[in-house]
């Protein structure tokens, strides 16, 4: 993924899936937190598609919008 996946996030469909580096910038941390916080059950499970590891953006926003309440 690129960069504009970020700056476009707000208009990509909840059905669209991002890599690990949108979803670290996303939650303000660097990609080995990710990995962590996904050991931690504390992120929804990424999907794999062939060797690329991509979370789904509807379930993103979802655990965005839980971590502000």
């Amino acid at each position: 993924m690129q960069s504009k996946d970020l700056t476009k996030f707000d208009e990509l469909p909840n059905a669209a899936h991002v890599d690990v580096t949108v979803v670290a910038a996303l939650f303000g941390c660097k990609t080995p937190t990710i990995w962590a916080r996904l050991r931690r059950n504390e992120l929804p499970q990424p999907k794999k598609f062939g060797s690329h590891t991509r979370w789904n953006v509807g379930e993103l926003r979802t655990a965005l919008n839980t971590k502000k309440a």
